[in-house]
Formats: structure tokens, C-alpha cells, sequence
């Protein structure tokens, strides 16, 4: 070959990966092969395709751009690897993006849209986004945003989408090699107070984060309490779902969901540090001790146990108490007795993690005091707790089945502890959980 031709053939090719590997935004006259990148504007992140470090598969994926050891936020074709270095991504005629794989000619992945598109764009917030018009005029069709994998990126929702039915959840990797999808799910439960539940498979619950009630406080304490993050939650007709801000939006920051099933929030300072983790001790995994039962963390690993049975009750099985296990939770003291209206009241169990909410009632502008009796006049109410302080009016919660999941409060992950009022016999009157 002619050295001159060959040079001009090279820079050519050069000119044309640059190209290829700076641009954010894919059209339907262009293709991203193996080898070559989408990269935000602002150059946070990059897509393109990539293998695990112990793995020859191939995945499309969204990686933090500027971080030296490569950290996945998102993957496409999760459970349809492609073996080999053949996989195209592209815009076919119908406007959807498409993996596909020339070795075994077969698509893997595509978004599967009906509306025609016109670009793909790779957003600076790590947001694949699929419009409808030029430019986005015509607005987004598709996001990636709407389909997370493993990792919950800034102003990225857990919920549901109630126009379309569509849910949005985090989805553990199978193992550090293996990015398809695995056993551990952390979704918002729907009910009258949501929550954000850890689950291990179909249902078992592994860890759950109490709702965002916040007992009123001056905008004062409110200065003082220290967080990384700030958390919302939107609850209307159209959609209901938790997201969260980060407080300094300089740090680079992600909260991700491993395959052994803890939630963690990483920060990078030359290295990934990790600063949160759930579960994290025994307390906070789901229902540690039992129906009825309180976890106290200060008592972890002391010579108290750190369950004791929440006022007016008492261990299901002493024995099994005894030897540290109170997986059967606590029962009613003398059920036999109890009457309803009949002198009794509630036991004080200061700043706790309030109970699972599955079953609860919430009830919106009453007073503590109206709270309270919203409960005692229901023989049926086991508790209640209100996040209205002196004579204002907030959310009133009361619970009528079994108190699941309470602990001592420890201030992780912007929760906080409420005062817990548990209904008891007259005869249990006076007696508190804590002092």
C-alpha cells in the first residue's frame, strides 16, 4: 500500500473514532460499536459497551466517565450477554434502540417503543433519553432513567408511575461478574404511608426504611441536623415515588444496591468510600426481634439483649428468649384480662423507628391529642404515633395489627424517630420502655 494512502487512511480513522467516542447524542445514521462511546456533554458520564472483570461478556452500559476504575450505573441487555465483540447499538427504522449481535445475527435488547424517534441522547445526570422530535422537540419516548438496574442515581424514582402502570425498582447483580438480574429488589410499597422495602426474592423482607414523617421542628434544629442527602416523596394522582438530591451536588456520590443484598451510598475521593450501609447491625435487619419486640442497637454485642417486648407484653417463648432468639416476637400479657375502655391507656416509647406501615392508618391534620383518641376510642388500635408537636395539626399514624419491625433510632439515611405510643391495660399504666 502507498505510505502516503496508508497515513491519510489512519488519521482518517483516528478523526473518525474521536468523532464517534466525544459525541452525547446518537441519530439514526449512526451506530455505536464495540470499542467506541456516547459521553455526556459535560463529560460525567459515558455508554458504550464493556465486560465485568472477571467476564468476556459484553453489556451496554452507562460508567462514570472521569473515575479511573470503571463503575457501571446501568445496564441494558443485563440478562442477554453478547459473547465476542460483534454487538452494534443502533436506531432501527422504527426509532428504537436496538443491541444487536452480528455473530449470531439476532437483536439482544430494544427499547420497545411504538412512537417514532429521532435521537438518543446521554444526559450529564447518567439519563440514556430517546426523543420523539429533533432536538427533543417532540419530547422523551423512552429513558433509561424509567428502567434502573442496580444503582439509584440523583432525581432517579422508586415508585410507580400510575398512568402507565410503570414500576420503578432497583434490581441486584446475580454476583460482581455477572450483572443479570439477582435475588435482591428494593421497591416503595404502596399503601397509605409508602415505604421503601429490601426484599430477598418474591417476599421476604430483608430491611425496610421508615416513611418520610418528621416530627415538626424549628427551622433551627432543622440547620443542625447533619445529612448527605435530601429525600422527597411524591404522592398524587398521576405517580407516587421517593427520589433523593445530594446535599454538596459537587461530591460524586451513588447509592447502589450490591448482590449480597445491602444498600450502600458510596462517595469517591481517589477511591469509592463507603459512609451508609443497610442492613448494617442486627437491629436494623427486618423484624430481628419479632412481632412485639423493640431492638435496642446499644445493647448489641453487651451483655443485655438487645430485644426486649414493647409495653404491655411479653415473650412468646422464654426459653427461646433466653438463649438470644426472639424470632417468635412477644404476646399480650394477661390477654385473658384485657377490656376494652375500660382505664387504659398508652406506654411512651421515645424516638423509635416506627412500625412496618403495610397495615397502618394515616390520618391527615390532628393534633396529638386528637391522635390519641382516634386510637383509644378504637378498641382495635394497638398504637399510634403523630408528627405534630404542642397544639399543631399533622399526619396522625395508628396501627391495628402486629407491631413489626421496631427499633431504638439511629440517624442513617435521613430517617427519623418518632415518639411511639402503645396501647396497654390500666394495670401497665406507668411502665416504660425506655426511662
Amino acid at each position: 500500500m502507498n505510505p502516503e494512502k496508508w497515513v491519510f487512511n489512519l488519521l482518517l480513522s483516528f478523526l473518525f473514532f474521536r468523532i464517534c467516542t466525544s459525541i452525547d447524542t446518537l441519530t439514526p445514521n449512526q451506530s455505536i460499536k464495540d470499542g467506541n462511546v456516547l459521553v455526556s456533554s459535560g463529560e460525567t458520564f459515558a455508554l458504550g459497551f464493556f465486560s465485568p472483570e472477571n467476564s468476556s461478556r459484553r453489556y451496554v452500559g452507562i460508567w462514570y466517565n472521569k473515575i479511573p476504575k470503571q463503575t457501571v450505573v446501568w445496564v441494558s441487555n443485563r440478562d442477554s450477554p453478547i459473547n465476542g465483540t460483534s454487538g452494534v447499538l443502533s436506531l432501527n427504522r422504527d426509532g428504537n434502540l436496538v443491541i444487536y449481535d452480528n455473530t449470531r445475527n439476532r437483536t439482544v435488547w430494544q427499547t420497545n417503543v411504538s412512537a417514532v424517534s429521532y435521537s438518543a441522547r446521554l444526559l450529564d445526570s447518567g439519563n440514556l433519553v430517546l426523543f420523539q422530535g429533533d432536538s427533543g422537540s417532540g419530547g422523551v419516548v423512552w429513558q433509561s432513567f424509567d428502567h434502573p438496574t442496580n444503582t439509584l442515581l440523583p432525581n432517579m424514582k422508586l415508585g410507580l408511575d400510575r398512568r402507565t402502570d410503570l414500576e420503578w425498582f432497583l434490581t441486584s447483580w446475580k454476583s460482581r461478574d455477572d450483572p443479570s438480574t439477582g435475588e435482591y429488589s428494593l421497591r416503595l410499597e404502596l399503601n397509605e404511608l409508602p415505604q421503601l422495602i429490601l426484599f430477598k426474592g418474591a417476599s421476604s423482607r430483608v430491611w425496610r426504611l421508615t416513611t418520610l414523617l418528621k416530627r415538626q421542628r424549628s427551622e433551627k434544629a432543622k440547620d443542625m441536623a447533619r445529612s448527605i442527602i435530601n429525600r422527597t416523596l411524591v404522592n398524587n394522582l398521576d405517580e407516587v415515588y421517593t427520589s433523593y438530591t445530594l446535599i454538596n451536588a459537587s461530591n460524586l456520590s451513588t447509592l447502589f444496591l450490591d448482590e449480597l443484598g445491602s444498600l450502600k451510598m458510596v462517595t469517591w475521593v481517589g477511591k469509592w468510600v463507603e459512609f451508609y450501609k443497610v442492613p448494617g447491625d442486627q437491629c436494623s435487619a427486618y423484624g430481628w426481634c419479632g412481632a412485639y419486640g423493640y431492638c435496642d442497637s446499644n445493647n448489641i454485642g453487651g451483655q443485655h439483649f438487645e430485644c426486649t417486648c414493647l409495653p404491655g407484653y411479653e415473650p412468646r417463648s422464654a426459653e427461646e428468649w433466653n438463649l438470644r432468639d426472639a424470632s417468635e416476637g412477644c404476646i399480650k400479657k394477661r390477654e385473658e384480662l384485657s377490656m376494652c375502655i375500660n382505664g387504659e391507656g398508652f406506654v411512651k416509647v421515645a424516638n423509635a423507628k416506627i412500625p412496618d406501615t403495610s397495615k397502618a392508618r394515616v390520618w391527615m391534620g390532628l393534633s396529638v391529642h386528637e391522635c390519641k383518641d382516634k386510637c383509644l376510642r378504637n378498641c382495635s388500635c394497638l398504637a399510634y404515633t403523630s408528627t405534630a408537636e404542642g397544639g399543631a395539626r399533622a399526619i396522625c399514624v395508628t396501627w391495628y395489627e402486629n407491631l413489626m419491625d421496631v427499633r431504638s433510632y439511629v440517624r442513617r439515611f435521613s430517617e427519623s424517630g418518632l415518639d411511639l405510643y402503645v396501647r396497654v391495660d390500666a394495670v401497665e399504666l406507668g411502665m416504660s420502655l425506655c426511662a
